[in-house]
């Protein structure tokens, strides 16, 4: 009994030496200082940030409300910007071919760009990181079938495997969030599944294990901690491409119905007029479209520099 008493105590100890729960890694706040500090770090943060922060604050911001008919005049359409209409209102980035605000479209398509950019990352995130998570444990013929999975998910392009289920499943911003979010699990599962393979060959998962752990104890609160900085580079550089990805959609006519906000639709609108000489309504879609994107993938590279065991202190 004393040298069982012994032999759990001195596995207690590996378990406590190899991971301390109390101390992590990486903590938050230096993270965040180190993005910060970088100038392209910083210049990421700032277009999202802001970006962020006039979308959430659209209404209030906005001087129309665009898909609200009542506030529409066609006399107004294809204004250039700094125009005035009948009624006095200054349109800063002209009108389109509906007389809706320019201004005021791109800052509610930059709503519904970042939610269905953030919602389906995360949700992707959550299945194939749980699936990759769960492969890497258990081995064998589940980390067989669920890879083959993943390599035949990968084998095809996203952007045809979302033009056939947006085809069978219609348009909407539910519809294309399914699509997006089954298009990118696949990246998740792969990513946090070479991570985990790594972390269940080290000494705290085997001092776990032979604690007696429950399965999922070892594996979401002992390895999946130590996996996430891939993981969440990764899902940031996702956000960016799930946001491009809705918009090419929508510009092909095949993402969200014309009621709703999209610079996607916005861009496709105005496309039949850029020889004809009113260029704006399709540019400045464009590039609030282009800032985005640029902001996040500046962000994301930043982020995967500080969270790279490499140049860690």
């Amino acid at each position: 009994m004393r040298e069982l008493g012994a032999d759990t105590t001195t596995v207690a100890a590996a378990v406590d030496a190899e991971l301390p729960p109390e101390k992590p890694a990486r903590p938050v706040l230096r993270v965040v200082r180190k993005v910060l500090t970088d100038p392209l770090g910083l210049l990421g943060a700032t277009i999202v940030v802001g970006l962020v922060v006039a979308a959430m604050f659209a209404p209030m911001i906005a001087p129309q409300d665009p898909y609200d008919l009542a506030q529409l005049d066609i006399l107004d359409n294809r204004l250039s910007p700094g125009s005035e209409s009948i009624s006095g209102t200054t349109y800063l980035l002209g009108t389109d071919d509906q007389g809706r605000d320019l201004f005021s479209a791109i800052l509610y398509g930059l709503r519904t760009s970042l939610y269905v950019g953030v919602a389906s990352a995360a949700i992707a995130l959550l299945i194939g990181g749980a699936l990759g998570l769960v492969s890497a444990y258990a081995g064998g013929r589940t980390d067989s079938i669920a890879m083959r999975l993943v390599d035949i998910q990968l084998s095809f392009p996203p952007i045809l495997v979302a033009l056939i289920l947006l085809a069978i499943l219609g348009q909407g911003v539910d519809k294309i969030i399914v699509a997006l979010v089954v298009t990118q699990w696949a990246y998740y599962a792969r990513t946090i599944r070479g991570s985990a393979l790594v972390e269940r060959s080290r000494t705290y998962v085997d001092a776990a294990r032979c604690l007696a752990l429950p399965h999922h104890i070892v594996t979401f609160r002992q390895i999946l901690p130590n996996c996430l900085p891939p993981l969440i580079v990764v899902a940031t550089m996702r956000v960016a491409y799930a946001i491009s990805l809705e918009a090419t959609l929508s510009f092909l006519g095949i993402g969200l119905p014309v009621t709703e906000p999209s610079l996607g639709l916005l861009i496709a609108n105005g496309y039949k007029y850029m020889l004809s000489g009113d260029w704006w309504i399709s540019v400045f879609p464009g590039l609030a479209l282009l800032l985005l994107i640029v902001g996040v993938n500046l962000f994301g590279d930043r982020l995967r520099d500080v969270l790279n065991p490499r140049f860690q202190d």
